[in-house]
């Protein structure tokens, strides 16, 4: 058995029991008058404001693998770790400019995922089926790594046995915790996390701020920190790490970034969050100012720095980085206040796994139940399935995690950000134009789909034969860039030749259910106050 830090151990505790009680409240905050409803519980009634948005988006995106991961990637590879700090700036002038559009075009027809505004765009079954497939394929190992955080977490803390103990006496805080985010999720749906994200943003805030104050202080300041990272990456050179980037890496930091910024609100947990926004100008002014977050998690990143400073793991053969910023926590804060730091983490687990297996449970249930198998569901029953299927999904990547390597779990991962990329031009594609013919846009994705993973498949690093990065020779141009984005480009390519093709031929287009001024409206418009009951078969 490991030596447990009672007091760290005491104050995760209490706020965990704190964010339990909140998760089950959460059913009565907002109150619905219909709560057996895809849209309540799914989407927390469409009602939530600027600041429980931004909150939500924060909880939702920059979760416990975030906290664990990005520091991480900076302790192992140096400068290259920063690439989530430029993606994420990217990303929100990107998505300002389509996110409106969609919050717009579902709230007039009612959709509850991206799948069900590709059905009604271009009046495609199989494509909406393959895009609702995709988010979950690509939603269920992040859903994996949120335990890998919390895991990270729990092994420093010193409960639940060593590596010896009995598995299920090893594992059992892992089960009690996804055990009650399971029951208040299924309770409270989407206002659950709302609700808990406020706790979480706000301690993850109060540790960074306290960290990239106290650490440096106690390590001597940020001029000894750098020197000490510089000094460390010198000594090991087969890691391959540095403080700049290397010019035969800069290609593939940038399409790196380039691609995951495309990729971040493809994702369904992510447009989850934004369509249970109350209004268009909500999604507008969220957009303006989550680039908070960006600034939150470049000081984030500088614990990789301070964590070689400190010498955690250094003297180690085949340390895992992953426990960097946990031990790192452990050895430089008191232990009271480890606890919160650690409560930071755990939380920041909870809240995205909930939206995550929410999200998921709404494509399954919208746009594979109700669209393939039964076709007459009462918005009674596709709540009911929904919260079963959030159930599962929580299930499957709780055995996902035991059952396999912890780096399997983050390659799958990275290869899920390949995936989703995959279902852009659909989605994007039709907020702001119906050129594209529907079955060129199924074979775009199936190129580019096959394309990513064959690649993929075929790295190798040392800790795994395949699937082992994320990035490769970029076809015509010899450079090294990231997969994902060559696949996209091939998707995008096919999906306009085909479009070509196909106009030429006149094949027959499906319907479109949308018209221009469903993507520009607001709540309170006269499409939103005679727009129907949300529908997701057609």
């Amino acid at each position: 058995m490991k030596d447990v830090n009672v007091p760290a151990l005491v104050v995760f505790v209490l706020f965990f029991a704190l964010v339990t009680v909140m998760g089950f409240l959460a059913s009565r905050w907002r109150r619905a008058d219909n709560a057996a409803h895809l849209d309540e519980w799914g989407l927390g009634g469409r009602s939530f404001g600027t600041w429980v948005t931004w909150f939500l988006l924060g909880g939702d995106l920059y979760t416990a693998y975030t906290f664990v991961a990005v520091p991480a990637a900076v302790y192992a590879t140096g400068a290259a770790g920063f690439f989530a700090v430029p993606y994420t700036i990217i990303a929100y002038p990107l998505v300002f400019l389509f996110l409106p559009r969609l919050w717009s075009v579902s709230r007039v027809h009612g959709y509850v995922t991206p799948a069900d505004f590709v059905r009604g765009r271009y009046g495609s079954r199989p494509l909406s089926l393959v895009v609702a497939l995709t988010g979950i394929l690509a939603t269920m190992p992040y859903i994996a790594l949120q335990l890998v955080g919390i895991q990270a977490v729990l092994d420093v803390l010193g409960i639940g046995g060593g590596e010896n103990a009995n598995w299920f006496v090893k594992d059992l805080p892992l089960f009690i915790a996804f055990g009650v985010l399971a029951a208040y999720t299924y309770s409270s749906g989407l206002r659950a996390p709302a609700l808990i994200a406020f706790v979480k943003d706000a301690l993850v805030y109060i540790v960074i701020i306290v960290a990239v104050i106290y650490i440096p202080i106690r390590l001597g300041g940020f001029g000894h920190i750098f020197d000490s990272a510089s000094a460390y990456f010198k000594a090991h050179p087969k890691g391959g790490g540095s403080l700049t980037i290397p010019d035969n890496k800069q290609w593939t930091y940038a399409t790196l970034g380039l691609g995951s910024a495309m990729a971040l609100f493809m994702y369904p947990h992510s447009v989850t969050g934004v369509l249970a926004s109350k209004s268009r100008n909500t999604v507008r002014r969220n957009m303006a100012i989550m680039p908070a977050y960006s600034l939150m998690l470049g000081l984030l990143a500088l614990l990789g720095f301070m964590a070689i400073a400190a010498g955690v793991g250094t003297n180690e053969k085949n340390y895992n980085a992953q426990l960097s910023v946990p031990q790192l926590f452990a050895s430089m804060f008191p232990d009271w206040f480890t606890g919160v730091a650690f409560a930071a983490i755990g939380i920041g687990a909870l809240v995205p796994a909930a939206i995550m297996s929410i999200a998921a449970a709404n494509l399954f249930t919208r746009n594979v139940y109700k669209e393939w198998l039964k076709p007459a569901a009462t918005p009674a029953d596709e709540t009911r399935i929904a919260k079963v299927v959030s159930l599962l999904v929580k299930v499957g990547a709780l055995a996902f995690v035991l059952g396999m390597d912890k780096q399997a779990a983050i390659n799958l991962q990275l290869l899920g950000g390949l995936w989703i990329l995959q279902t852009f031009v659909a989605i994007v594609g039709g907020l702001f134009t119906r050129w594209f013919h529907h079955w060129a846009l199924f074979a775009g994705w199936a190129a580019g789909m096959v394309y990513g993973t064959w690649e993929a498949y075929g790295i190798s690093s040392a800790k795994t034969k395949h699937f082992g990065g994320s990035a490769a020779e970029i076809p015509g141009i010899g450079e090294i860039g990231y997969i994902g984005l060559t696949a996209f480009v091939l998707n995008l390519v096919v999906a306009v030749v085909l479009t070509l093709v196909l106009r030429a031929v006149k094949a027959p287009d499906g319907p479109d259910e949308t018209k221009p001024s469903d993507y520009s409206a607001d709540a309170g418009d006269d499409e939103l106050k005679s727009a129907p009951e949300p529908v997701a078969a057609h």
